[in-house]
């Protein structure tokens, strides 16, 4: 029997909890790389108008949310996994929804996107177990909602939601990865183990934001640029000043991409009341 591709793929988007969506994914995923799946073309996606962790996480906006500078007790470190795993989590029904709002792609674009979704399974898993031998769970803190705006704001162009989601929130995790781990203490339980999860993490999410870069310059329009379209989405924090330069070149970014961004944020840092990106 083969399975119908969109339909079968909503009901994994729209699952509620993360052992259910992960066991879903992991059976339709086998079922999609052994052609075993069915595209309808007069499917209508829908629109997930609230995130699929609002039943088991209290959401809050950033300001709001408490974040230790380093990881000096338990407490402190599972503070700084839990928002990386719910970075992870969210980035799960990003690469969901990538590959079940936009039809009439190449087929090659929805295996990328399927991929990046498993990818983002692994990484959820690694930092779920890390948070259990802490004492802790996925949930247990509160989380925002700001790349799932993101992803609401892109519902209606895939350009943008290449663009916006994947080839730039995406690459703020490669600046951040260098500076998370740096945070952990060479004494504390777990870091070995943590530290291996952030270089898998940054392997992996170096080929995800190269396929955003790789995706966002076959859809979008001949004279659409990158930093117009980060001017254009205003609601979203820009990411630290600092960039992983390599990290970014290796996915794609040119040293003009690098050259930009650098202007960009500087010109950002002189007017901080207008949020950028």
């Amino acid at each position: 029997m083969k399975f119908h591709y969109f339909k079968t793929l909503e009901t994994i988007l729209f699952s509620t909890t993360p052992d259910e969506k992960i066991s879903k994914f992991s059976h339709f995923y086998e079922h999609f790389l052994s052609n075993n799946i069915i595209f309808e073309e007069d499917f209508i996606p829908k629109i997930q108008t609230t995130p699929s962790y609002v039943s088991f996480c209290q959401i809050l906006h950033p300001t709001r949310i408490s974040r230790p500078k380093a990881p000096t007790s338990n407490i402190a470190l599972a503070k700084i996994i839990h928002s990386i795993a719910h970075i992870e989590y969210s980035a799960i029904d990003l690469a969901l929804d990538a590959s079940y709002r936009f039809k009439g792609m190449d087929k090659q674009y929805y295996a990328d996107w399927l991929e990046v979704a498993s990818e983002e399974i692994k990484h959820f898993i690694l930092l779920k177990n890390a948070l259990l031998e802490l004492g802790f769970s996925y949930g247990d803190f509160p989380v925002h909602q700001n790349l799932f705006d993101a992803m609401r704001a892109t519902d209606h162009c895939v350009s943008h939601r290449m663009g916006l989601v994947h080839r730039a929130l995406e690459a703020n995790g490669l600046d951040a990865n260098p500076f998370v781990k740096s945070k952990l203490s060479a004494n504390h339980k777990g870091r070995d183990q943590i530290a291996n999860i952030l270089d898998i993490i940054l392997k992996d999410e170096i080929s995800h934001v190269s396929k955003g870069d790789k995706w966002w310059k076959l859809t979008k329009d001949e004279n659409e640029d990158f930093i117009s379209l980060l001017t254009k989405y205003q609601s979203f924090s820009p990411s630290n000043r600092f960039l992983n330069i390599k990290a970014r070149m290796e996915a794609g970014y040119s040293q003009k991409d690098i050259k930009d961004l650098h202007n960009f944020y500087e010109t950002f840092s002189k007017h901080p009341s207008s949020k950028i990106f």
